[in-house]
């Protein structure tokens, strides 16, 4: 039979001219869509934000001085790397100072082999006792930090964008890159941001494991023993994506397969995550030592009772299993606290909620919430809200029961998850949702923005700003004696020639930097004329013949916001 000329097989014929209404739907389109439609758009973004990042960590990192903890974790990476030992800083297991330990290897430090002494000693030995330039020391340690927060970015923006599209993913990264709490501790040489993104890593590898557990259940237990490896804090983890991963593998299974064989299956991937987890801890320690030789520099306490008995049940190497019992030590020591105005002793339970309702920008609260009520609203997300709410609340928990109310560094892991379940405000299908979603966004930039460089005592405008927070907050939250190489420009700048009485708290060494100053508490209260110089942390600590000497002069000076300079 012939065929009709003016018809024409279905694969050759012409395609259907568009419909009006299609035409005009895609007209009436935002512009925010169509630009994100562009292959280049989302990532021209992401390294933007990214990028800003990296330069408001590298120019804070630079103009920093040291912090309490930093010396100490770059003396114990300065150890592993030239003596291959474990001895000191037993408290914290060896992988985050290994991480900071490629940078030291960089910078190639002179280390004194015959030192002997505390591991606070070990620090300020290395840094301004041996010939080295404590300022490239300490950029190089911060680095490798730098790069670790920065990848830890991508995850969350690789999470939210899985979880609630392009859209989605860039705004819980512009959460991430702006924040002043992950800013200002992702560029220290220390291990509260490179635990906190390794557990992370470790939940979004379990929720990808729903789909693809071959591959992501094993990733997720290298994960979480880089967490463990990184922090012991982050123990409290473990029990929840054991049973997340048990979730996950369940959740995988065949339609047809049996629920005996499915139960088997979710059981094995519960001991792949955890082989893996504990072979990971175990790595860390034999690559400082292959012989794990362990002599701990400083005593180590006995721990009885169920405490005892969980340490010992560890399948850990003694020398973690110590500094667990160290940790369970500083439990038991009582801690000053500092809150809205009063000095306590021991710990608060709400103190961490507290601090970060005081430090984190308004705007991210905002969106915090909205991202938490749209996991438990939007039906296609609640099953991602286990995963990111229940490790959230464990390991805040965890924090709120310890005795060292010493600042958000503690609960850094908060803006971490929380950034991409406000990302997911984005599966909201409301045409108004973007619109509010981006101004909260800007919002927390221009906050973020404005205390630059000064992150660490940043709080946000309805306490008032990060020039308030040494009156509501103490220790790394304001003053973590980061500021020293600061105050000793502000004096040969303004005050050249005059006597400085210096109330120091920090791991800096004052004359090193140029200040000669001397302690006011060690003389008459009426032989203390000049300039008084306190750290805002002892300020907020202070009592007796200190708080004397702050009551009777003038403040007429501040320094980074953690230093403040009196007259008298």
């Amino acid at each position: 039979m012939a065929l009709d000329p003016h018809s024409a097989p279905a694969s050759q014929a012409r395609p259907a001219a568009p419909r009006a209404s299609d035409t005009s739907r895609a007209s009436a389109a935002p512009p925010w869509r169509r630009w994100v439609g562009r292959p280049w758009f989302v990532p021209l973004l992401v390294v933007v934000l990214l990028g800003q990042m990296a330069v408001a960590m590298v120019t804070t990192a630079v103009q920093q001085t040291p912090t309490i903890d930093e010396p100490v974790y770059v003396g114990t990476a300065a150890e592993y790397l030239h003596e291959h030992r474990l001895r000191h800083n037993p408290e914290h297991p060896p992988l985050g100072k290994l991480v900071i330990g490629a940078g030291v290897a960089l910078a190639d430090p002179h280390v004194d082999r015959s030192f002997t002494g505390d591991q606070g000693r070990l620090g300020r030995h290395l840094l301004y006792e041996s010939g080295n330039d404590p300022w490239r020391l300490m950029l190089f340690a911060r680095l490798p930090v730098i790069v670790l927060t920065l990848l830890f970015g991508l995850t969350v923006f690789a999470f939210a964008r899985e979880l609630a599209g392009p859209v989605g993913g860039l705004a819980a990264l512009g959460l991430y890159a702006f924040s002043p709490d992950l800013i200002a501790h992702g560029s220290l040489a220390t291990l509260d941001v490179p635990a906190a993104g390794f557990v992370l890593t470790s939940v979004w590898l379990v929720w990808r494991a729903r789909r693809r557990p071959r591959w992501c259940v094993p990733l997720a237990g290298v994960a979480l023993g880089a967490a463990l490896a990184t922090k012991m804090s982050m123990l409290a983890a473990v029990p929840v994506l054991l049973a997340l991963t048990a979730l996950s593998v369940w959740c995988a299974r065949p339609a047809t397969e049996p629920r005996r064989r499915a139960l088997v299956r979710a059981v094995g991937g519960v001991g792949v995550v955890a082989l893996a987890a504990v072979a990971v801890v175990w790595a860390a320690y034999l690559v400082v030592d292959p012989r794990l030789r362990w002599t701990p520099e400083q005593p180590v306490p006995v721990v009885h009772g169920l405490r005892g008995l969980v340490v010992d049940l560890l399948p850990f190497p003694e020398a973690y299993r110590d500094g667990v019992r160290v940790q369970f030590a500083f439990e038991n020591h009582p801690w000053q606290g500092f809150l809205f105005g009063r000095l306590y002793t021991g710990s608060l339970w709400y103190y961490l909620p507290a601090a970060l309702l005081v430090k984190t920008p308004l705007g991210m609260l905002a969106l915090w919430a909205a991202g938490v009520v749209a996991l438990v609203a939007v039906r296609r997300l609640r099953p991602v809200a286990t995963y990111l709410l229940v490790p959230t609340g464990a390991l805040l928990a965890a924090a709120m029961l310890g005795s060292r109310d010493f600042g958000t560094r503690y609960a850094v892991f908060v803006p971490m998850f929380l950034a991409v379940a406000a990302g997911c405000v984005l599966a909201v299908r409301r045409r108004w949702v973007p619109v509010a979603a981006g101004a909260l966004v800007l919002f927390v930039a221009v906050s973020s923005v404005r205390t630059y460089p000064y992150y660490l005592p940043y709080s946000n405008e309805a306490f008032g700003g990060p020039q308030k927070t040494r009156l509501r907050l103490h220790d790394s939250n304001v003053d973590w004696g980061q500021d020293l190489g600061r105050l000793a420009e502000r004096l040969r700048e303004r005050y050249p020639g005059e006597r400085v009485w210096l109330v120091y708290k920090g791991s800096g060494v004052p004359s090193f930097y140029g200040i000669r100053a001397a302690d006011p508490r060690k003389v008459p209260v009426g032989e203390v004329r000049g300039l008084l110089v306190v750290s805002d942390s002892s300020a907020a600590k202070a009592t007796g013949r200190l708080a004397e000497l702050i009551d009777s002069s003038r403040p007429i000076d501040t320094v980074g916001h953690s230093i403040t300079i009196y007259r008298r």
